[in-house]
Parts: structure tokens; sequence; C-alpha cells
């Protein structure tokens, strides 16, 4: 029996599955896409054994059919296809019949039997939030993430649920990122730790879709299912470090400036920075903030002077310049605010304005010590 598909849409789809698959599997059948078939629905899944997504596709089929075919090919041939209906067809020899307007193609493929089952989560608590919501709160998250394998916890972002708030949270211990919706919630208290590449995965998915996601989670594993999509992930076990410990809560010391203005600025100071320590000194007095840098070792140096609305005692303050550069980026407002304390502290960037209702977001960055000359 044979089944058409639009060939951009099954692409779309694949290339979303396609980024969980690993690059070095332990087990050669995960290079594959498991197609399966029952009468009305095709479900293609892809898996690393730690996460597997899959999408279900309407189709018109008489049986059921269940096969592997190699996902790098497969995605290879139809990305060079203009739009249009595609014709599948699964022989008895195991062979994956492509038929297009212009060709026929055969892709050999293996027994979908042989295929890994995602785990299923037992007794999950669950809550909903909407696409969008949960697609802002990772990409505003996922830019903290760290990558030191001997902090493992530190490799995801803490979904901190509370049953008057959601509470998302990365860190590399550099750099804090805490993100907050109090117009959603969650039916009890938990947190879990949810690692960085299917999040990846599932922000591009969700995009900006007010569509419902629905999460299922334990203590061990969270599913996401949204649209025509399921996926499921085994969570980060350990213990997050204490988020909230290490957010000052006194900062008198107060800069509120033009975001991109202060953004470029840093750009441009950055090209003079040194490039192991990338540190640059903001000087604040009154109305002006001076920004500058200096890498001894090639004698090149930068100094700009920006006006600023500066609330507190006179400072200065080293920060690494890409920390900055990349939560700058990451902010939305035409204002911004830059909460500081003493050198020795974190500051705290924050949005003045853009913010949705029921949105907050708490950037931290920690600085470095001034080079003394």
């Amino acid at each position: 029996m044979k089944i058409t598909l639009n060939s951009k849409e099954l692409t779309n789809r694949l290339q979303f599955l396609g980024g969980i698959i690993g690059a070095n599997n332990t087990l050669p059948i995960l290079d594959n896409f498991l197609f399966e078939i029952d009468n009305e629905h095709l479900k293609i899944t892809a898996s690393d054994l730690e996460t597997t997504i899959s999408t279900t596709i309407d189709v018109i089929f008489e049986g059921n059919l269940s096969v592997c075919v190699p996902a790098k090919l497969l995605i290879e041939i139809l990305k060079t296809f203009a739009e249009q209906p595609l014709v599948f067809e699964i022989t008895e020899n195991n062979t994956m019949q492509i038929m297009s307007n212009t060709g026929e193609y055969a892709i050999a493929c293996f027994d979908g039997e042989e295929y890994p089952r995602s785990v299923e989560i037992k007794n999950p608590t669950s809550t909903s939030i909407t696409a969008n919501i949960l697609s802002n709160a990772i990409s505003k998250t996922l830019l903290a993430v760290g990558n030191d394998d001997l902090r493992p916890v530190m490799s995801g972002v803490l979904f901190d649920f509370q049953i008057d708030k959601l509470i998302f949270v990365a860190t590399d211990a550099h750099k804090l990122i805490k993100y907050v919706r109090t117009d959603a919630s969650a039916n009890e208290a938990i947190q879990f730790i949810v690692p960085k590449k299917p999040l990846s995965v599932l922000k591009n998915i969700l995009s900006t879709s007010e569509l419902p996601t629905d999460i299922y989670y334990n203590t061990t594993n969270v599913r996401f299912v949204f649209f025509e999509y399921d996926l499921s992930i085994r969570l980060i076990d350990g213990k997050y470090p204490s988020y909230d410990a290490v957010i000052p809560k006194e900062n008198p010391n107060k800069l509120i400036i033009d975001r991109l203005q202060f953004l470029q600025s840093v750009k441009r100071v950055n090209t003079f920075t040194n490039k192991t320590t990338h540190q640059i000194k903001l000087k604040l007095a009154g109305s002006e903030l001076n920004i500058s840098a200096e890498d001894v070792d090639y004698s090149n140096k930068a100094d700009e002077r920006l006006t600023c609305n500066y609330e507190g005692e006179d400072m200065e303050i080293g920060f690494n310049s890409k920390y900055l550069i990349e939560m700058l980026g990451n902010l939305d407002s035409k204002d911004v605010q830059l909460e500081m304390s003493t050198p020795t502290r974190a500051g705290i960037l924050t949005q003045i304005d853009g913010l949705e209702a029921g949105e907050m977001i708490v950037n931290l960055v920690m600085p470095v010590l001034i080079s003394q000359k």
C-alpha cells in the first residue's frame, strides 16, 4: 500500500526530529527514524536513548507497518525537493520506494522491532502552558546553561514549578538567568532539571504558537505533548544549586541606560580586550558611564563615554565583556537597568520595559577583578 506525503511538511518535521539523533550512537539502529503506520496514522520517531521524540501524520493505509529508515540519507534526499506530493511505498524486501514528479528512489530499511521504545512515565504529575510562553522561557535561559562535565546539574535548565508561578533557571557559575511566569502555575511544587540538547529542539518546534503544551513529569522523566509531537526526556539527576542565595538582595547602585547603545559600546570596546580574560571596566560617576578595556600584550586600548541615568556611589567594576554582550543581546527592551552593590558582588541586569504581563527576567553576571597596572 502506498501513502502520499507533502515533501515540505515531512522535511520540516524530520529536521526537528533529526536534532535528537546523536553523532556517535552506541546503538547503530538509532541512526534511523522509526516509521510506524496503523491504518490512519504515520508515527515517526527519533531517539538517542536519553530522549525520544515522535510526530504523527494522518494517512490512509490498510494494515500495520514498522520499519527503520536511515535518517541522514532520508533528510538529504528530501531537502532537494521543491514542495510537492511524494509517494512512499515499503516493499516486502524492506525497501522504501520514494516517487516524485521527476524520479524514483529506493532506500534500504531495517526491521522496526529492533528500535528501542521510550520509557513510560509512571504516576506523572501534569501541568499545561502555552507554547509561546514555554518557548520564551527556554530561549531566555538556554544562554546561561553550563558545559562543565564535573557539574552535570548545570548542564540543563531547572524547572522550578510552584503552585502560584513557574520558574526557569540556568547558570554556568559565571552568569545566571532566572525567568519567572506568574501567569502560569503547577498543581504541586516540584523541581527537575532538563538537559540542554532536547530543550533546544523543543524551543525550535514550539515557536510562537499559543496552543497548549501538556507537561507530564516525575522524578526521573518529563514528557512534552504539543501539536503533533511527543517528546520524552530523561532528567538530569542531582540537586540544583540554591539560585536565590546567589542573587544579591541589596543593590543601592542603579544604572539605567539604552540597551542597544550599551550593547554596541561594549561590542566595540570588546575588540580591544585581552583575548583570554575579555575584561572591560565600567566606571560610574554622576550621569556618565565610562567603558574601557586594555590589552597590554599588544598595546591596544579603548575608552568610551556614555550618558546614563545613575543613582549611587561612584564606583568601578569589571566584567567579562562576552557575558555582558550575550545577556544584553538576550533582552528585548529599549532600556535596561544594571543593579550593583560592590565591585566584588554580582551585577543584576533587568529589563525596564518590553515585558509581558506576568513575566519577569533576572540576569546575573559575576564581576571580574580589575587588572591593576
